[in-house]
């Protein structure tokens, strides 16, 4: 039991890092993206490669990760950024869309539907992270140090660049901001951490296949996002929490059979958007909440 709510720990907390990363777009950007499971992918399939061929360390799969997604984000940035936002929304499902693909072909890549395995234990400066207590403690650490840099730029003038073209990006040019550097800019910090994330995440499961960056997991990283709290700092932990805990609480309620566990947390995900659409559009945690 306790090994089990390790694992699930470590897995919120990687997903934390997921979120964090969306919210940087959605929450702070106002940049709507559908597929944030690319760049998770990207970074996990990065460092999963490194940590096969060069070194096990947890740095530099994390940066080789993060350097890939960032990479990858210019691709999408770049042309994207110059249309209105739904059309940046339908450009990043052509994306996510394309990469399952690419992910499913490139087999000495990505390893095809099988995915890759014999993924070694991570290490983390010459330490080993074979004990899962350990792999905990430096997913935890990747995370505040995630949150200590978002909090760092969005207090700063980054953040309040961003945030103003979020509200109104015509006034925003108008003030002397270059709105597709600082849009541009914010795509590739965001897809970072979700490149960092998915080095976290290769290391953890030491096992990668396509099946966990398909646009299901982009959906669910946005609901992370929007059922917490877009725009702050602590929403998406809030809704990290309760999405990921939410299939461990189901499977200890009697009466609802363990293949019905899916079905029944597909519904309460939809009644509790749906509801917090109606009573509470700006997520669980809001800048009113915050400030009181």
């Amino acid at each position: 039991m306790i090994a089990y709510l390790v694992n699930l720990a470590t897995l919120t907390t990687i997903f934390a890092v997921l979120a964090t990363s969306l919210n940087i777009l959605i929450g702070y950007g106002g940049i709507f993206s559908i597929a944030q499971a690319v760049f998770f992918g990207v970074g996990a399939y990065a460092a999963a490669q490194v940590a096969l061929h060069v070194t096990p360390d947890l740095l530099v799969a994390s940066a080789a990760g993060a350097g890939a997604a960032a990479l990858l984000s210019i691709c999408l940035a770049l042309p994207a950024l110059r249309v209105r936002d739904e059309y940046f929304v339908i450009a990043s499902l052509g994306l996510q869309m394309l990469a399952v693909t690419v992910f499913t072909e490139a087999t000495p890549i990505t390893g095809g539907f099988g995915g890759l395995v014999g993924i070694p234990p991570a290490s983390l400066l010459g330490l080993p992270l074979t004990d899962p207590n350990a792999m905990l403690a430096a997913c935890l650490g990747f995370l505040v140090l995630v949150l200590v840099l978002t909090r760092v730029l969005m207090r700063g003038s980054f953040g309040r660049s961003l945030m103003a073209i979020r509200d109104n990006d015509t006034a925003a040019e108008a003030l002397g901001k270059n709105v597709m550097v600082l849009k541009t800019l914010a795509v590739m910090l965001g897809c970072a951490y979700a490149g960092i994330g998915g080095a976290l995440y290769s290391a953890q499961m030491q096992f990668i296949n396509v099946e966990s960056f398909t646009l299901d997991q982009s959906v669910l990283i946005m609901a992370m996002v929007i059922i917490g709290g877009t725009g702050t700092l602590i929403g998406p932990l809030v809704g990290t929490v309760l999405i990921l805990l939410l299939p461990a609480a189901l499977s200890f309620i009697p009466g609802i059979p363990p293949t019905e566990i899916g079905v029944v947390q597909q519904m309460i995900y939809g009644l509790v958007m749906t509801l917090l659409m109606i009573f509470r559009p700006g997520g669980l945690v809001t800048l009113r909440t915050r400030r009181q």
